[in-house]
């Protein structure tokens, strides 16, 4: 544990990612804040741009240099994707720094060049702690790659099945809605409210989004198997959140024939013999005899011990609600017997454990304070 507080600096600290790290940081016990960066916001007051942030309202922002940011115990940088790269080379090495845009997330620099290109800045320490073997990874470093929001959300959603082997990777679809902060906050005429209120639709459909790289690499490192993702992301008329719809066919295939495990669901009528059709009513317990309960119970081990991912009871799913301005992730699953797929359904604030959150936590990690320090849970509601 620290003696003194942790200096921190935030570049980038008017969008959206920014002023969310900020948020969390203001009530983070061991944080002193310190330098706030801007691009051409630069000579601003935080308060002008960021009215929330009522402790940092008259903080003047400054130019994004190397020498602005140097000699903070921690800086996070929240830019555009491609600017991280050379600013961080700049940094001291012993300043933890956590990148909250895309530019150290790819192992692959044939895929940096086909779905972002410009120079390719290398990869670091992947800030997904539930992910296997990341946290050891990440305790001590001293740079962090913040994950996408849709990669967190998918990855979290699709990994204790991948990784049992439950369905078949290479089928895997992840059809996820958002809200309109995902975009950031440059002004885009297809972001205002007049195109946005209303109305849902899809874009960057057929592989083309930038995550969907992130997504196959992360499910990669689970399973000796093919992976291949089809993802396709939609624009829904809320601020933040996404709700992540996956699935992939079971390795069991469907369901043509009878039941033949025992029922650990209540019956709506006496059972006198082989259940040769349909229940007639929700399995309202995680019974290990079905595939539903199977794939229950495989998750509820996956994740029982983490602080952030939460496995709602049988017969509840997520909304986005339940997780505005928390750092949890809400998760359900079943299987679709008679299509034979896997379906998880994943609810998370983009951007809180979607970009700020997942920031803190890694902060946290590499720093060696408690893991959710300065984070919860709890989300906002109505």
């Amino acid at each position: 544990m620290h003696m003194t507080k942790l200096r921190v600096a935030v570049a980038g600290a008017s969008g959206y990612a920014g002023g969310e790290v900020l948020r969390l940081l203001l009530g983070h016990p061991e944080v002193e804040i310190g330098a706030l960066t801007a691009g051409s916001n630069a000579g601003e007051q935080l308060g002008t741009l960021q009215p929330h942030l009522v402790p940092l309202a008259e903080r003047v922002l400054e130019d994004t240099t190397v020498e602005v940011l140097s000699g903070h115990d921690v800086v996070f940088l929240a830019l555009p994707h491609g600017q991280s790269g050379a600013l961080a080379a700049g940094l001291p090495e012993d300043t933890v720094v956590v990148d909250c845009g895309a530019d150290f997330r790819l192992t692959d620099e044939d895929e940096w060049d086909r779905f972002y290109g410009g120079d390719y800045a290398g990869t670091w320490p992947y800030g997904l702690p539930e992910l296997a073997h990341q946290r050891e990874q990440l305790a001590g470093s001293n740079r962090v790659a913040v994950p996408g929001c849709y990669p967190t959300v998918s990855t979290l959603a699709l990994a204790p099945a991948v990784a049992a082997g439950l369905v078949d990777p290479t089928g895997i679809v992840v059809v996820a809605a958002s809200g309109t902060s995902g975009a950031g906050r440059s002004t885009k005429p297809h972001l205002l409210g007049s195109e946005v209120m209303g109305s849902a639709g899809a874009y960057a459909v057929g592989g083309s989004h930038r995550h969907t790289p992130e997504i196959t690499q992360n499910l990669r490192l689970l399973t000796d198997e093919d992976v291949r993702v089809s993802f396709t992301p939609l624009l829904v008329p809320m601020p933040r959140g996404i709700l992540a719809t996956c699935s992939a066919p079971t390795t069991t295939g469907p369901d043509t024939g009878p039941d033949t495990g025992p029922d650990t669901g209540p019956d709506t009528g006496p059972d006198t013999g082989p259940d040769t059709g349909p229940d007639t009513g929700p399995d309202t317990g995680p019974g290990t005899g079905t595939a539903t309960g199977r794939a229950y119970a495989t998750y509820h081990k996956a994740y029982a011990d983490e602080p952030f991912v939460h496995l709602l009871p049988p017969g509840q799913w997520p909304q986005t609600k339940s997780v505005t301005g928390s750092n949890a992730v809400h998760l359900q699953v079943t299987v679709d017997e008679t299509a034979g797929r896997l379906v998880a359904v994943a609810a998370v604030d983009n951007l809180a454990k979607g970009t700020g959150g997942a920031a803190v936590q890694c902060m946290n990690l590499a720093v060696g304070l408690p893991e959710t320090t300065g984070l919860t849970t709890v989300g906002l509601a109505p």
